[in-house]
């Protein structure tokens, strides 16, 4: 039977536009989602469909489309924008080929004027680690199928409200800047409730809560006089993420998904000026994992579009600081890039550095502030991690003291020693207290040292409370009482047990003495002994004695890690404490009061214990 000739006209028609339709221009996200004045031009990321062959249109007042770059199979195309003279507003970006037409409109906002916000964190503040799903679980709402809190590896269901609804537990301990683990989507890959293997970097994970559920937690810390911190990682992703697959422009990556590179780890081949090219290569193009891609930053594209997404984290939430994953697996020339770029929008805006290293000749190579290769990376500090191996050493592994001084005997490596975080461990190390056997006076040593020596101390969530585990994933074990059904609740004193509530006692002890004495925090070091098991030292605001006039106090610290009390004997004369005639015992840490005679303060420092001495 013959369809009539109007039926096959209307099917004509149909194909023709069906086929049309395929072929029109498509726009579905932009990155970034917005911009805002006063900031550096944005580069836009249009992911979409038929955007090679389009072309674009932008409609806005007092911005310009400089030049556009499409993929080859049309689904990403990269656009310019000059917005230098730009007022807030919505502009509308339209792409157009023959076949037809996309529109997508586009916020340019105001800047954030809270005067709380981009401050920076320094040696005055005390840094605390909070891995997200681990902590405190503030709105089950968002516990996802898949949620196991019996899986080591599994997501727990910790979010940004249960951290938000403990931050009364933090003041009360002392902590005045936060750093979480990364917020950025994860959420396609299965166990990657760590936060380290994106797969949207423009996206809260939905497992932590909301944009708006993080700008919240942005405002409740500075109405506290807090800092927030960022988890960022632009040295790889989560192999689930779009563009493994599906590449913006070529080189995106360092090799594919099929064929790359194992990254290697030995840093020192970065810092030797004679190791070839390769040895080197090896560490900064390899893949972290195989589940975890590595972005090409010598790609211009890529590294502008990974600063842009540090600036966006920062002025969204109104960030103080960023800590960066994975700091030598990048060029050096991105990072220098990276901090220039920030801190000419953010000049007091800081970042820490993860170089998981135990060497200073290794760490310090990547510190800001002095030239190798030509390159100045901008980093504000490293982690100290020599320190923390040292700390290990000393106090968990029976070295001497004088391992410790060895370490701090090498800040002249770096440009500025005294912005260094010190820390006893963190979510990629073993718990101190399970390395220390369970010893819980060398746990409160190790706590007191990292509060008095200089730099910024970080503290791991849970370490105030003498939480224990193994490698990971043991020491990410849930924060008790931040869970429903948990038998009982460390966030209160009551619900901890004395052991809890004795190194507790002990931390906020020690980050108050910190806080009421602001020689700990920005006062110079000077070591005055380290033996076996005793190492003794003075922080001042300079090296002279008080017989110079300078009558500023001075405070010394005393540490025993003998088993038996120890007597000691330090000499005064060309020291911080030359001239010095009034000693007090500091609270939390008890001991006798010293004796000077002779050029000698003679001193008596029980077992296993730490004492805090005012000097005037």
């Amino acid at each position: 039977m013959r369809l009539p000739s109007s039926l096959l006209f209307f099917a004509w028609i149909c194909l023709a536009l069906s086929a049309a339709s395929a072929q029109t221009p498509r726009i579905n996200t932009i990155d970034p989602p917005g911009w805002w004045t006063g900031l550096p031009d944005p580069m836009l990321l249009v992911h979409g469909e038929n955007l090679n062959g389009a072309q674009f249109a932008l409609t806005g007042k007092g911005v310009t489309l400089v030049r556009t770059q499409a993929s080859q199979n049309g689904h990403w195309a990269f656009l310019w924008l000059h917005t230098a003279n730009a007022t807030p507003q919505t502009l509308r970006l339209t792409a157009r080929n023959s076949h037809g037409q996309a529109s997508h409109d586009y916020v340019l906002a105001a800047r954030s004027h809270d005067a709380a916000a981009h401050r920076g964190f320094s040696s005055t503040d005390v840094l605390y680690l909070i891995m997200t799903d681990r902590f405190a679980d503030g709105d089950p709402a968002n516990n996802q199928p898949g949620y196991n809190r019996a899986a080591p590896r599994g997501w727990h269901g910790g979010d940004l409200a249960g951290i938000q609804q403990h931050l009364d537990y933090l003041q009360q301990l002392g902590v005045t800047a936060l750093w979480t683990t990364p917020v950025a989507s994860n959420g396609a890959m299965p166990e990657s409730y760590h936060g380290y293997a994106a797969t949207d970097l423009y996206a809260v994970d939905s497992h932590f809560g909301t944009l708006e559920d993080y700008r919240h937690l942005s405002d409740a810390l500075h109405t506290r006089g807090m800092k927030l911190v960022i988890d960022l990682v632009p040295n790889h992703l989560g192999v689930q993420h779009p563009w493994v697959l599906d590449p913006p422009a070529p080189d995106w990556f360092h090799g594919t998904l099929q064929h790359h590179r194992s990254a290697q780890h030995d840093f020192y081949q970065l810092v030797d000026p004679h190791a070839p090219k390769q040895a080197w290569r090896d560490i900064t193009s390899g893949w972290f994992t195989d589940a975890m891609p590595d972005l090409n930053q010598e790609n211009p594209l890529v590294s502008r579009y990974l600063i842009q997404n540090a600036l966006w984290w920062v002025e969204t939430a109104n960030l103080d600081g960023i800590r960066l994953d994975t700091f030598p697996y990048v060029d050096r020339p991105f990072w220098h890039d990276f901090h220039a770029t920030l801190h000419s929008v953010y000049p007091h805006l800081t970042t820490v550095g993860e170089v998981f290293h135990r060497d200073p000749e290794v760490t310090s190579y990547f510190a800001g502030g002095e030239t190798h290769e030509g390159i100045d990376t901008g980093l504000y500090t490293p982690f100290d991690f020599p320190v923390y191996f040292a700390l290990r050493d000393v106090l968990a592994h029976g070295k001497p003291m004088t391992e410790l001084a060895t370490v701090l005997r090498q800040d002249a490596l770096y440009p500025h020693p005294e912005r260094l975080t010190s820390f006893i461990g963190n979510h990629d190390t073993a718990r101190f207290l399970t390395d220390a056997g369970g010893s819980v006076p060398r746990l409160k040593l190790a706590l007191g040292l990292v509060t008095t020596i200089r730099g910024m101390p970080l503290i791991y969530s849970g370490d105030e409370i003498g939480m224990i585990g193994g490698e990971d994933p043991d020491n990410r074990q849930d924060f008790p009482g931040g869970f429903a059904g948990d038998a009982h609740n460390a966030f209160t004193q009551s619900g901890r047990t004395a052991k809890q509530q004795e190194i507790f006692t002990w931390i906020s002890g020690m980050i108050a003495l910190r806080k009421v004495h602001p020689v700990l925090q920005t006062g110079i070091e000077q070591n005055l002994l380290a033996d076996t098991d005793v190492f003794a030292f003075v922080r001042a605001q300079r090296d002279a004695g008080c017989s110079s006039g300078h009558t500023e106090e001075r405070v010394l610290i005393l540490l025993n890690k003998a088993p038996q009390a120890r007597h000691v004997d330090l000499p005064m004369q060309d020291t911080a404490l030359a001239g010095c005639t009034e000693f007090g015992v500091l609270q939390p840490a008890k001991g006798t009061a010293p004796v000077a005679s002779a050029g000698t303060l003679h001193l008596e420092e029980p077992a296993e214990s730490m004492t805090v001495y005012s000097v005037r």
